[in-house]
């Protein structure tokens, strides 16, 4: 295992490892929340994170009022009323069940470069606090697929062609049914972007995701597995169900 900073959280099961999050990324908001008036949240929208934002939307202890809300990447090419669309995820999972301050989301049906130029501006009007994410398939973070993830990236948020092995995980998922139907093509926020939050919360779930577990944890600090930069984040805590750490734990048993 390399020593780098590692907060590792394994559970039994998907709803227990959503759970879990949930409670720490509470926790966070609250104690946030009694010295801040606003708390900025990038959240990714993906099946890993439904019981993590489940948790979330039936708790009694955040001030929803208090939190401005922004998603993390967007499609290109899919119809303004998709419900592919991570804006329509969070609208139904999140958005849909609590009434925050803000609700920041990619429009890509706005004009691309008028809707970089607004969200860069959005972004950058104040720190992030929280980024609650993933780690895809082939190791990216947003849409930061291997060919095109840059640790050093210049831009705030960018428009991204979409890996081949990042189009089968959505098919994979469930969110569409045919490769054919995944768009080539979205909007991400960059890497450095993302490790600008003060605290990360990394939700993976699934034997699918476990390579890249592996790869994120274990292997080189590289964008040939993106997710690889985030064990050099300060607070980074990872969560991660029994499957997804499956590969990783068996490299600790050699």
């Amino acid at each position: 295992m390399s020593d780098h900073n590692q907060d590792i959280n394994v559970f039994p099961n998907k709803t227990a490892t959503g759970v879990a999050a949930g409670k720490a990324i509470e926790t966070c908001i609250v104690k946030l929340q009694s010295t801040q008036n606003s708390v900025r949240i990038i959240f990714a929208a993906a099946p890993s994170q439904d019981s993590m934002l489940a948790y979330l939307t039936n708790s009694n202890l955040i001030d929803w009022n208090k939190v401005s809300a922004f998603n993390m990447d967007e499609y290109i090419g899919l119809e303004p009323d998709s419900p592919a669309l991570f804006s329509s995820y969070l609208n139904k999972n999140l958005f849909s069940k609590i009434k925050v301050k803000n609700k920041n989301t990619i429009n890509v049906h706005n004009g691309i470069s008028k809707e970089l130029k607004r969200y860069t501006d959005l972004i950058l009007e104040a720190p992030i606090d929280i980024v609650c994410l993933g780690i895809g398939e082939n190791g990216h973070i947003a849409f930061n697929d291997p060919p095109v993830a840059d640790f050093d990236d210049s831009e705030t948020i960018k428009v991204v062609q979409l890996d081949h092995a990042c189009r089968v995980q959505q098919v994979n998922d469930g969110c569409f049914d045919t490769i054919q139907s995944v768009p080539k093509k979205a909007i991400t926020l960059t890497i450095p972007t993302l490790l600008t939050g003060r605290y990360l919360f990394c939700v993976v779930n699934g034997v699918n995701k476990s390579n890249a577990v592996k790869d994120t944890l274990t292997g080189p600090i590289s964008t040939s597995c993106p997710a690889s930069i985030l064990t050099t984040h300060a607070n980074c805590k990872f969560y991660f169900d029994k499957e997804a750490y499956q590969e990783t734990l068996n490299l600790q048993k050699v």
